[in-house]
C-alpha cells in the first residue's frame, strides 16, 4: 500500500510544478536574502519585507473565475502569515479577451481582500489580450520570521488545517474561507505572526498545491535536513481518502517545525481557534524523507542525491 501511495504522490502535479522551481534557481542568486522561502525577506530597518507574488492555472481561471480571483490574494495572504507576517497591500495582474471577462475575475479578487482586510492597490490590466491570465503580487512586513531555512534535528512537525470547509467542486481545493467570517479568518492568520514574535515557531511553510508531502520536502531542502513522516497521524476530515487529502490545496494549512517543549503551546495557540494542530513526525539529521504509514516505511526522497526545487541551505540567513 505505501509503495502504491508513494508512486501516485511521486507523479502528482504538485510535485511535479514544484520541480519546475528548479528553472528559477538556475539563474538567481541573492546575497541579500536567502531564496526559497514562501516569500522573499528583504532586511528593512528592526524588521523584514515580505514580497511573494502567485500565479493562477489558466485552466482553474476558466473554469471558476471568480473563485480564482478569491484564491489569488488568499494564497497570497498565506504566504505572508507563513513567514510570520502581515499582509500591507497587494497589486494584480490581468490579461483578459474582454472586459466582461474581467468582472467575476474582480469580484473574487474584491471579496477575498475585504474579507482578510487587505487593499488591492493597482497593479497592470489588458482587456485586448488572447488569451485569459491572472497572477497577484503582496507586500507583507514582519519583525520575527518564520523561515524554510530553520527547521532542526529533534523538531517536532505540526499540520495545521482548518477542516470547517468542503472541497471545491471538483478541484483539490479544500474551501475553509469563502463562507467563513471574516473576523475568524483573521484572527486564524494572526496566530502566525504572534508565533513568530513570542518565540514559539521559527520555522515552517505554508501547505501549498504540494500538498502536506512537497511541502514538507521544500522544507527540508532548504534546511538542509530530514524527516519521518507518520502518515497515520495525518487524519483527514470524515470520508475523505488520505491520498486525496495528501494532493490537496487547503485554504489555510501551514506546516511547521517547532521546538519539542515548545510543541503544546503552539497547539494551544491554533486549538483555541478551533483548528487541526497534530504532531505528524520529526526533524532528523539525516537527508532523506521518510513516510511510514502502518507497518511500513519507506524513503519517499533522498535529498543528498535528489534535489526538488534547486535550492540549498546554502547562504541561510
Amino acid at each position: 500500500m505505501l509503495a502504491t501511495l508513494i508512486a501516485h504522490l511521486h507523479q502528482s502535479l504538485g510535485i511535479l510544478h514544484k520541480q519546475d522551481i528548479q528553472t528559477a534557481a538556475h539563474y538567481l542568486s541573492s546575497s541579500l536574502i536567502s531564496l526559497g522561502d514562501d516569500c522573499a525577506a528583504i532586511p528593512d530597518g528592526d524588521g523584514y519585507l515580505l514580497l511573494a507574488s502567485e500565479g493562477i492555472l489558466p485552466t482553474f481561471l476558466e473554469a471558476e473565475p471568480w473563485f480564482a480571483g478569491w484564491c489569488a490574494v488568499m494564497v497570497n495572504v498565506s504566504d505572508i502569515a507563513a513567514m510570520g507576517g502581515r499582509a500591507i497591500a497587494v497589486v494584480d495582474t490581468i490579461w483578459s479577451q474582454s472586459t466582461e471577462i474581467t468582472q467575476p475575475i474582480w469580484e473574487g479578487m474584491k471579496a477575498a481582500a475585504s474579507a482578510y482586510n487587505v487593499p488591492i492597490v493597482g497593479g497592470h490590466t489588458n482587456c485586448h489580450s488572447p488569451y485569459n491570465a491572472l497572477s497577484v503580487a503582496i507586500l507583507g512586513r514582519a519583525t520575527h520570521l518564520i523561515t524554510s531555512f530553520n527547521a532542526r534535528s529533534g523538531d517536532v512537525l505540526l499540520v495545521v488545517i482548518d477542516f470547517q470547509g468542503e472541497f471545491y467542486h471538483r478541484f483539490p481545493f479544500w474551501n475553509a474561507s469563502t463562507t467563513a467570517d471574516p473576523v475568524q479568518l483573521q484572527k486564524k492568520i494572526e496566530i502566525l505572526p504572534f508565533l513568530a514574535e513570542s518565540g514559539l515557531c521559527d520555522a515552517g511553510k505554508d501547505i501549498s498545491m504540494g500538498g502536506i508531502v512537497g511541502t514538507l520536502l521544500m522544507l527540508l531542502e532548504t534546511s538542509n535536513c530530514g524527516a519521518v513522516l507518520n502518515l497515520d497521524a495525518i487524519v483527514p476530515p470524515d470520508n475523505i481518502p488520505l491520498e486525496q487529502w495528501l494532493l490537496s490545496f487547503p485554504s489555510y494549512g501551514f506546516l511547521l517545525s517547532v521546538r519539542p517543549e515548545k510543541v503544546a503551546s503552539v497547539q494551544d495557540c491554533f486549538h483555541e481557534q478551533n483548528l487541526v494542530c497534530s504532531a505528524v513526525g520529526t526533524v532528523e539529521e539525516h537527508h532523506q524523507l521518510v513516510l511510514k504509514l502502518g507497518n511500513e516505511s519507506a524513503v519517499f526522497w533522498d535529498i543528498s542525491t535528489r534535489s526538488l526545487m534547486g535550492f540549498s541551505a546554502e547562504g541561510k540567513r
